[in-house]
């Protein structure tokens, strides 16, 4: 129901504001500009889901193979004593647990095109349990929360925007996006946990989360030393090998399995393509109205607003100039990705405002374009509490952006 609302609200909102400027600005051009949006994003986004049926069918495919192999239900199994506490609901060993921590690993190392296909499979495994196939379990609002949070510890893409828009030091964003991410999906993980009185102070969790801090220990360890181009050519390297080492391992699983792993593939391709043309729809339908509120003007004012207030509470308001990247962050990631372009062609890749802009890229996930295409690929309309608890781990994630990048070049 809250994205339902959420929809209706940007295209009436986006309406009024373009009628406003019609009649009492003499604006001509609002309205034309709202239509023309409609269908550019409307285009975009089916585009965009033309251009996932290639991944979504290449990783379908390996996933199969893994499945078909045992190898995903070894995983399960290994990874049990942590993510059946996090996700009571799912039965110990189910191949859910592993397509659930391929996603998230998938996510950590900003391999985008592994973990969008590794989520949406982890869906419809979930959606196997759910007993209400309308309405959203407590597994699949955690595994939700867990994915827009957007937990980072390779931000491989923001480093190469940066590179390319001229920084002198593309990779000084790594250490605040660490933060920011971690800020962000801890908040989400215990907002959860809350709601689904999950205790987060186990052992298991604890373990957990000393071995990911021993990641991101190895990580900086590693890359001590280097330059900004050898931290650029060791991260793309590292995730390179982590794509190429994933595929071939399956594929040895289910050789070593004597499967006839080319068909065990096709098979897994083929839903993965069904797939992606179901997700059409949804993308249409949240981006063509985010294209109305945008050409509207409507989020211009919302910035303007912001900057008043922000500067009668006597507040320092250079940070507002990158307030758009986090308003459309949730709604938008190529939305979101062409503002902080914008803000580095206008203030300089490595002003505040710059480096403001690409920790706020990377300080979350788009929230509701996952929550639209993650629910909508299994046909789940009523979402519960999932917006809530995604919307207060991208807050969190905003909140953190802004003071980590005041501390370091504020």
């Amino acid at each position: 129901m809250a994205l339902n609302y959420i929809w209706i609200g940007l295209f009436l909102i986006g309406t009024i504001v373009g009628v406003i400027r019609l009649v009492f600005m003499g604006d001509t051009e609002a309205l034309p500009s709202m239509m023309d949006s409609t269908f550019e994003m409307s285009k975009m986004a089916f585009e965009m889901t033309l251009g996932l049926t290639g991944t979504l069918t290449l990783w379908m495919g390996i996933l199969k193979i893994g499945e078909d192999s045992g190898l995903v239900a070894k995983l399960a199994k290994g990874l049990s004593p942590v993510l059946s506490k996090l996700f009571p609901e799912i039965p110990k060993n189910h191949p859910a647990l592993g397509s659930i921590f391929m996603n998230i690993s998938a996510n950590m190392l900003g391999l985008d095109n592994a973990a969008t296909p590794c989520g949406l499979k982890a869906m419809q495994e979930l959606q196997e349990l759910n007993p209400k196939k309308d309405t959203a379990t407590n597994s699949m609002i955690m595994f939700l929360v867990l994915n827009t949070s957007g937990l980072t510890i390779i931000p491989v893409s923001i480093m190469a925007y940066r590179a390319k828009a001229g920084s002198a030091d593309p990779t000084d964003v790594f250490i605040p996006l660490l933060l920011t991410t971690m800020v962000s999906t801890i908040v989400g993980l215990i907002v959860v946990s809350i709601s689904q009185r999950i205790n987060l102070f186990r052992r298991a969790f604890l373990i957990m989360f000393a071995i990911v801090a021993a990641l991101v220990g190895s990580l900086f360890w590693a890359m001590h030393g280097m330059d900004n181009t050898q931290v650029q050519a060791f991260c793309r390297l590292l995730t390179s090998c982590l794509i190429i080492g994933a595929i071939v391992l399956f594929i040895c699983s289910g050789w070593y399995k004597r499967l006839n792993v080319y068909d065990s593939f096709i098979q897994g391709a083929k839903g993965g393509f069904s797939v992606a043309v179901s997700l059409i729809p949804y993308c249409v339908a949240i981006l063509a109205a985010i294209g109305v509120f945008k050409a509207s003007g409507a989020l211009g004012l919302v910035q303007d607003g912001l900057t008043h207030v922000v500067a009668a509470c006597g507040l320092d308001t250079d940070f507002v100039a990158a307030v758009p990247v986090a308003l459309m962050k949730p709604l938008n990631g190529s939305g979101a990705r062409g503002m902080m372009l914008e803000c580095m062609a206008t203030y300089g890749p490595d002003s505040f405002v710059g480096h403001l802009a690409g920790v706020l890229q990377g300080c979350t996930d788009t929230t509701f374009y996952i929550l639209a295409i993650y629910f909508g690929s299994v046909g789940v309309k009523r979402y519960r509490n999932a917006v809530g608890c995604g919307l207060a781990a991208d807050f969190a994630g905003m909140i953190a952006a802004v003071l980590f990048s005041y501390y370091f070049w504020g």
